[in-house]
């Protein structure tokens, strides 16, 4: 990743980041160096993610959704998220083109990771996003949206797919 003696960022990740993201050099660099402070050994565990997570959302269970997320950055699949996989998702997620937001959803959906999103997969993230809305908020929610199932099936429907 980095210069493993002076705990650096490697000159080919950052050409690389410079390239695929936004973010210029200083911004990187900067990035990377709160990154090291907070994840000295240069990676973020799913359990370390998820807390981080749940500081966003202390009010509901947004376990399940962070591990969804978790695993579509870890695209090595190493169970952590190393700088590299943390900056692509950080720009996919606030300032990617749109093609590579439609991307990383698909990749989030896909939870069996079979290149395909099933109706069952659509309803364990519907079921996994419906955790963190509060209960008072998920009571104000339009009757054909006011459970995981009715929101699956609705999505599922109108992207006209069947049951299939």
């Amino acid at each position: 990743m980095g210069n493993a003696k002076s705990g650096a960022l490697s000159k080919e990740i950052l050409e690389e980041l410079k390239t695929s993201t936004r973010y210029s050099e200083e911004e990187l660099c900067r990035w990377y160096e709160s990154f090291q402070r907070q994840c000295p050994d240069g990676r973020i565990s799913r359990a370390e993610f998820e807390k981080i997570y749940g500081t966003f959302f202390p009010n509901s269970d947004p376990q399940g959704y962070a591990r969804h997320v978790f695993r579509s950055f870890d695209t090595n699949d190493d169970g952590t998220l190393d700088f590299r996989e943390y900056i692509i998702a950080l720009h996919l997620t606030s300032s990617g083109k749109t093609h590579l937001k439609l991307e990383w959803a698909f990749s989030l959906f896909d939870v069996d990771r079979n290149g395909e999103v099933s109706k069952s997969e659509v309803l364990e993230i519907i079921t996994a996003i419906f955790k963190m809305i509060p209960a008072e908020e998920q009571k104000m929610l339009p009757e054909d949206e006011n459970s995981p199932q009715k929101r699956a099936d609705k999505l599922w429907a109108y992207f006209n797919k069947g049951e299939n």
